[in-house]
């Protein structure tokens, strides 16, 4: 409607109800601006569009096409996790990787290609590995099935069914291969013939095992936090340790010095301990010293994986929070505490030198120098963690199984190398 006073101003006339007040009156321009001058002021102005709104988000596409991988080869015939992986001792030339999809394979590292897939799992394949000759490959799943195949013939040769499978091992020079069961037996078979010999349960479960360099003696672990080095040959155990000379939580990994006179023992319970494989002593327990705090804090921080190193005097504890600890063995004390962002799934030490890899839920293969507590390396490539890996002979190749489906092969090239 028009204004019926012309002279009067239109703030004036404004008809304002009670709990109405005039925030601001804005003075409209007369005449329109020009393009420049509209532009120039539509730069200031924030715009939310498709891209922002998205910010943080990406499409499987790129974000594969933005992560980072530094592998030589990836083997995509899992159709699930990879749990497991294992190169032929003999010439480092094949690997044997076992998954979720109930299924193993057999195949060459230089290109990929399958020569074997082990089937006739019945649940995920947990455990495989090559015999000392390179002759025999097996493959073992949750179930207990365990398949033993020929690498010149590709054909299986043996099979047994035992309880559900916690942890398979073949014999350092001898076609003999262990397995420890959940119900806490220990079976040993001579191959391919299928001669057995079973070791007594304690009453609980089995949880790690090795077999010392000298081929007759076998440190096993259990859910109780005892150890156990049993005699091969005889089928009987020569010590235990136990109460408080063990852990006071289940066993989670074991391993043992080049020689064979040292063992070190990792637990759920933060515990490492050194013992000697001769007399069953115990001659350190290395705990986790990452947090202040001491008792459940410690308790809560599982030793994921241990191990020695060849060249010198250290040994390495993966701790779950994160750690890798480097321990001197001759005098007891910690050297070096290596900081992962996450978790350390396992660790390996490199044959010839100071140098350990480890790989983690984060899904990075590290290298770190053991003398100097440093980070040489990192490799990406696994969308996912890395839930094994081994090293082959001259630690100048790492393969990986990961729980992106996939295995990856990755060249560790190093200055001195």
């Amino acid at each position: 409607m028009d204004n019926p006073n012309p002279d009067t101003d239109p703030e004036d006339t404004l008809q304002l109800h009670e709990d109405e007040e005039i925030i601001e009156v804005i003075e409209l321009e007369d005449t329109p601006q020009s393009p420049d001058a509209l532009a120039d002021e539509l730069e200031d102005v924030c715009v939310a569009d498709d891209d922002e709104e998205e910010e943080g988000w990406q499409t499987e596409d790129e974000l594969m096409e933005s992560e980072q991988d530094d592998s030589e080869l990836t083997f995509t015939r899992h159709t699930g996790s990879v749990f497991c992986v294992r190169l032929d001792p003999l010439t480092n030339s094949l690997a044997v990787s076992g998954g979720e999809d109930d299924r193993a394979f057999l195949w060459r590292v230089c290109d990929g290609e399958v020569l074997l897939e082990c089937t006739g799992h019945k649940d995920s394949v947990v455990c495989v590995g090559f015999s000392s000759d390179s002759a025999l490959v097996a493959s073992g799943d949750m179930s207990g099935v365990i398949r033993v195949w020929s690498v010149e013939k590709r054909a299986e040769v043996w099979s047994a069914e035992v309880g559900d499978l916690e942890w398979l091992e073949w014999h350092p020079c001898a076609p003999v291969l262990l397995a420890g069961v959940a119900d806490g037996s220990v079976w040993m078979w001579k191959l391919p013939s299928g001669a057995c010999r079973t070791f007594q349960s304690p009453g609980c479960q089995t949880t790690c095992g090795r077999i010392l360099p000298d081929g007759k003696r076998a440190i096993v672990g259990y859910e109780d936090g005892s150890l156990r080095l049993w005699d091969l040959k005889q089928g009987t155990a020569i010590y235990v340790i136990k109460g408080q000379d063990g852990h006071r939580g289940a066993l989670t990994c074991v391993s043992c010095s080049q020689e064979g006179a040292l063992l070190l023992s990792g637990s759920v319970d933060g515990q490492a301990k050194l013992i000697s494989s001769s007399s069953g002593k115990v001659l350190c327990s290395f705990s986790s010293q990452t947090s202040e705090g001491s008792g459940a804090a410690q308790d809560s921080n599982s030793v994921e994986s241990v191990g020695f190193c060849n060249v010198l005097p250290l040994a390495a504890v993966a701790y779950l929070d994160g750690t890798l600890a480097i321990y001197d063995l001759n005098t007891h004390t910690l050297r070096h505490q290596c900081k992962h962002e996450v978790g350390v799934v396992q660790l390996q030490w490199e044959a010839e030198s100071a140098v350990v890899c480890t790989c983690s839920l984060s899904g990075v293969l590290s290298l770190w120098d053991a003398r100097s507590g440093v980070l040489m390396s990192e490799f990406h490539g696994h969308s996912a963690e890395i839930l094994d890996f081994v090293l082959n002979r001259e630690a100048s190749v790492a393969v990986t199984a990961g729980g992106d489906h996939k295995a990856k092969v990755f060249c560790l090239q190093r200055p001195d190398r």
